[in-house]
């Protein structure tokens, strides 16, 4: 059957003509070219400087510059106080402060303290987890934006080489 020649299926006549198949490649090609562009728009609010940031006071001021970070109880971090593997240490953050913008986790020994922001929308529920990577022992501090005030907690978390201690 040739591009054109009417087609029956399921009792549907299927008319394809030339100028209705390029007119459907297109909009693929539209579809695949719009789901590539995407990894590209979700980066766009990266904060650069922030993550690369080397040392705690770096990362915190590129990401908060000249906002006070104040420590809260309304804060909840869950860590492990010790993880036998530093790749993947799970973390949740949760609060039910009002208004929450940001939650970012922040590993302070790490080459680049900023290890993940999460951005929230007053429909979201300020409530997130993740697995981290953790290069050795260290202080895990997470800084929830609420209200345009910053709220703090932190956790050492011990991080043990091969589960022999470290």
């Amino acid at each position: 059957m040739l591009v054109g020649d009417n087609m029956n299926v399921n009792g549907k006549n299927m008319n394809m003509n030339r100028r209705g198949f390029l007119g459907n490649l297109f909009k693929g090609a539209v579809c695949i070219a719009t789901v590539a562009s995407l990894p590209r728009m979700a980066f766009a609010a990266w904060n650069e400087k922030a993550f690369k940031a080397e040392t705690l006071e770096g990362a915190l001021n590129s990401k908060y510059p000249g906002l006070e970070i104040v420590d809260s109880a309304a804060v909840k971090l869950k860590a492990p106080a010790i993880a036998e593997n530093g790749a993947v240490v799970p973390v949740s953050v949760k609060t039910d402060l009002p208004d929450v913008k940001t939650i970012s986790l922040f590993v302070e020994k790490n080459p680049s303290p900023l290890a993940a922001t999460f951005h929230l929308t007053p429909l979201n529920v300020a409530d997130v987890s993740i697995r981290i990577r953790m290069g050795e022992t260290s202080n895990l501090i997470a800084v929830v934006e609420s209200g345009g005030k910053l709220h703090r907690v932190q956790q050492e978390v011990k991080v043990t080489i091969g589960g022999c201690g470290g």
